[in-house]
């Protein structure tokens, strides 16, 4: 084996290629037909979208879990333990699988240089090859038509929202966002839409793949009820659902989604109400608006576009505390801090910007200027990490005060390494 920890096999991954994302899938469409020629036999599905796709992922392990299925899930990024992006039964695998399937890809790829995020989903792929769970779940990491993920045919593609994010790879406008994340469609299979407000794009590449289109308020209805909701499909309904266990309204909008998903699905998976209510009641997902009780709470979330800030926002207003809201905030240099900014400032009473490990982070200068031009009078104080920041605004809350931590996967992740001790991630997810 060429390394012995996963550490090892991570940090030579990333020297691997030149470029950190290259899209495209020959290459790595040529390395998986060397890997695995017979492919996968489980059933998937794919997941894209600008939000919900995490959310959609866990609800679909959680109600299949519950209807006494196997599953394996793919996501990226992760959290705190590389671990977390692939999950057999909501449980991350261990080090010696992923060393293992590391191994057999860098025996297939021969001279081919795959990209950090190629390597794993190969690994990711081959792990469930081996082991066929009843279910696989992929999250594409970027876009749909180009994303690893996409050398697999979906048996149900699930599209969750389209909003603008990634712009600098997937296009300036909502229609070129989507278009790419219709890619995953596949001609004479489904393709859910989640969502009502998805452009115009996307309606006409599934028309011309020949993609069976099941789209929400026409193929699929969710509609309240005095203490839950039900939905109905074209075969199937689930009345007096509890809503699900994720924090916000537009949770139905994505469980939604899920059971159009759950019921193209049933021909090979039966899945009994009961399933569903006891999978929704249960679901559970690290960084989405998770909450952390101590001697202060800590919010985490890793809104990182204007369209999950906005949920965000709602998700504060809706739980509005007595005191003052502190503001841990970090973003990457690809994303949209001024739209961010605007659509929170009402709602943060002190920022506490940090920047991120690594050379991806925007800095604490720039963060600064960003919140002054949004016209901002909220309090502004610099920090040199998440640590430092958090602590800070940990020490300055006072008993009603909220610590809200936001801005990336990675300013999440590096607050939960610091908070570890009050929760463990792989508890919360």
């Amino acid at each position: 084996m060429r390394f012995s920890s996963l550490d090892d096999w991570l940090t030579w991954q990333s020297s691997l290629h030149p470029h950190e994302i290259e899209l495209g899938l020959g290459r790595v469409d040529s390395v998986w037909q060397r890997l695995r020629p017979s492919g996968l036999t489980s059933p998937v599905v794919t997941v894209a979208g600008t939000n919900g796709k995490g959310s959609s992922v866990a609800m679909l392990e959680s109600i299949f879990k519950q209807a006494g299925y196997t599953t394996g899930a793919y996501t990226s990024p992760h959290l705190v333990h590389y671990n977390e992006r692939v999950r057999l039964n909501s449980i991350p695998v261990s080090d010696e699988q992923l060393c293992r399937a590391f191994q057999r890809v860098d025996d297939a790829r021969g001279e081919t240089a795959l990209t950090y995020f190629e390597f794993g989903t190969l690994a990711a792929l081959d792990i469930f090859a081996e082991l066929a769970p009843d279910l696989v779940i992929l999250e594409v990491g970027l876009g749909g038509r180009l994303d690893a993920v996409n050398i697999i045919d979906a048996d149900v593609a699930l599209i969750t929202t389209v909003a603008l994010d990634h712009t600098d790879w997937l296009g300036e406008t909502l229609n070129q966002i989507g278009a790419e994340k219709a890619g995953i469609m596949r001609g004479n299979r489904p393709v859910i839409m989640a969502d009502k407000g998805l452009p115009a794009s996307v309606y006409q590449h599934a028309a011309s793949t020949g993609a069976i289109q099941c789209r929400v308020d026409e193929d699929f209805h969710a509609t309240p009820s005095d203490d839950g909701w039900h939905w109905k499909g074209g075969r199937q309904e689930y009345p007096n659902l509890p809503m699900p266990a994720l924090p916000g309204a537009f949770q139905v909008q994505n469980a939604a989604g899920v059971l159009a998903a759950v019921e193209q699905l049933s021909s090979r998976l039966v899945v009994e109400l009961q399933d569903v209510v006891k999978g929704l009641a249960s679901v559970r997902l690290a960084g989405r608006y998770q909450l952390i009780d101590g001697d202060v709470q800590v919010v985490l979330d890793v809104a990182h576009n204007i369209q999950a800030a906005e949920v965000l926002r709602d998700n504060l207003r809706e739980r509005r505390g007595k005191g003052a809201v502190l503001a841990v905030f970090a973003m990457l240099a690809d994303k949209d801090v001024a739209g961010v900014i605007q659509v929170l400032d009402r709602d943060v009473d002190s920022w506490y910007l940090v920047e991120l490990s690594g050379s991806r982070s925007r800095t604490t200068e720039e963060l600064e200027a960003a919140l002054r031009e949004a016209g901002s009078g909220s309090r502004a104080r610099r920090f040199a990490s998440v640590k430092d920041g958090l602590q800070a605004a940990m020490g300055d809350a006072g008993r009603d005060d909220r610590v809200l931590v936001f801005g990336s996967f990675l300013t999440v992740g590096e607050a939960l390494q610091y908070l570890q001790p009050v929760a463990d991630v792989f508890a919360s997810a």
